[in-house]
C-alpha cells in the first residue's frame, strides 16, 4: 500500500477508489523504460553503499559525491549523461520515500563541485549512435527476406528512417489508426513523443512516396499491413517461426534486436559501427541535410521544437559543403 492509500485508510470506499486511481496515475508519470533504468541505477547505488558501509536511504550528498566519483573512475568511466541519470534516479527514490534528495547538485555545494570536475575531466559530450544513411538503408531493405518477417522488418526500417522515429514510437505507440494513406503518400500522426509524453499536441508527419518501389516507405508499410492482415491496434508486432502475427505490440528492446538482425543481414557490423535504433533517427536528419534539406524542414519531421536541437542530430553533413580540401585538384 502506498503513502496516498495509507493516509486515506480510514476514509470511505469512494476515496479509497480515488486513491487507487491516483496511484495508477502516479505509475503512469514515468515511462516503463525510465522506470527500468531507474531501477537498475538504484541497484548499482545500493551495491556501492553496501560495499562501503554507507547508508542507502536516506542517503547524504557526501555519499552520493563518492558514488559519482566511483562511476567516473571506472574503466571505462561512465559517461556524464549516465551519471546525471543516476543522480535523477537517487533523487526520485528519495522524494518517493518522503526524504529530501541528497542528489541535486545545485543544492549541495560539494556534490555540485564534484560533478563539475567530472564534466571538466571527462567531457560532457557523448558520441551517441552512428547514423544509418541512405546507402545502408537501401542495403538493409534489399537484404530482408521475401516472407512475412522480412516484410515487417523492411517496413519498420524504411518507415522508422523516413519519419526519424524513436524506438518507443515503432514499438508501442504507433497504431494503424495513426496512418492515413493518400494519393501523395502517407500521413503518420504522432500522438505521443519524448517531448510530448502526455499527447497534448499530436502532430502529423508526411511521408511522400519514395523514388524507388523497393525502398518506398509507403509501399513497404502497405505491404506489411496487407500481408499481416492488420485491421486495428499496434502497427508492428512479433511474427513467430510459423508465420503467425501477434496481437500485441513489440517492446522497445525487440526493436533493437530486429534492427540489429536486419543490419547484420546486410553485412554491416552492428557493434563496430555503433548502431542502435536511434541510428534511424540520426541517420534521417543527417542524410536529409547532406541532400540539401533545410533545418526547419528536418525539424518538421523530427518534431524538434528548435533548430538548435536538429543541429545536434546532423552528423558531419556540413563538413563536405564548401570544403577547402575538395578544391585542391587532387
Amino acid at each position: 500500500m502506498n503513502e496516498l492509500e495509507v493516509s486515506l485508510s480510514r476514509s470511505g470506499p469512494g476515496l479509497q477508489s480515488l486513491a487507487a486511481q491516483a496511484s495508477r496515475f502516479m505509475e503512469a508519470a514515468k515511462s516503463p523504460a525510465t522506470r527500468k533504468a531507474y531501477s537498475a541505477d538504484l541497484r548499482d547505488y545500493l551495491a556501492f553503499c553496501s560495499l562501503n558501509g554507507l547508508r542507502f536511504m536516506p542517503s547524504t550528498p557526501e555519499a552520493v559525491s563518492l558514488y559519482i566519483s566511483s562511476l567516473a573512475s571506472r574503466v571505462p568511466p561512465a559517461c556524464v549523461s549516465t551519471i546525471k541519470r543516476r543522480l535523477a534516479a537517487i533523487s526520485y527514490a528519495h522524494r518517493q520515500a518522503g526524504h529530501d534528495s541528497p542528489a541535486i547538485p545545485r543544492k549541495h555545494f560539494v556534490l555540485g563541485e564534484v560533478l563539475a570536475g567530472i564534466k571538466r575531466t571527462l567531457g560532457e559530450a557523448s558520441h551517441g549512435a552512428d547514423p544509418l544513411l541512405g546507402d545502408a538503408i537501401r542495403r538493409i531493405a534489399a537484404a530482408c527476406p521475401l516472407n512475412l518477417l522480412g516484410l515487417r522488418d523492411r517496413a519498420l526500417v524504411l518507415l522508422g528512417f523516413a519519419i526519424a522515429s524513436r524506438r518507443s514510437l515503432l514499438a508501442s505507440i504507433l497504431e494503424l489508426r495513426d496512418l492515413t494513406f493518400t494519393d501523395q503518400g502517407l500521413y503518420v500522426l504522432i500522438r505521443h513523443s519524448k517531448t510530448d509524453p502526455f499527447g497534448a499536441d499530436p502532430r502529423p508527419v508526411a511521408v511522400p512516396f519514395g523514388e524507388h518501389a523497393e525502398t518506398c516507405p509507403v509501399l513497404a508499410v502497405r505491404a506489411w499491413i496487407e500481408a499481416g492482415t492488420i485491421t486495428s491496434g499496434a502497427l508492428f508486432r512479433a511474427v513467430d517461426r510459423h508465420g503467425n502475427v501477434s496481437s500485441r505490440p513489440l517492446s522497445p528492446r525487440s526493436i533493437a534486436k530486429i534492427l540489429a538482425k536486419a543490419v547484420s543481414r546486410a553485412g554491416i557490423d552492428v557493434a563496430s559501427a555503433h548502431l542502435s535504433p536511434h541510428s534511424l533517427r540520426v541517420g534521417m536528419a543527417t542524410q536529409a541535410a547532406i541532400n540539401g534539406a533545410e533545418e526547419r524542414d528536418i525539424a518538421r519531421t523530427t518534431l524538434h521544437r528548435s533548430v538548435g536541437m536538429v543541429r545536434r542530430y546532423v552528423r558531419d553533413a556540413d563538413l563536405f559543403r564548401g570544403n577547402a580540401s575538395g578544391r585542391l585538384g587532387l
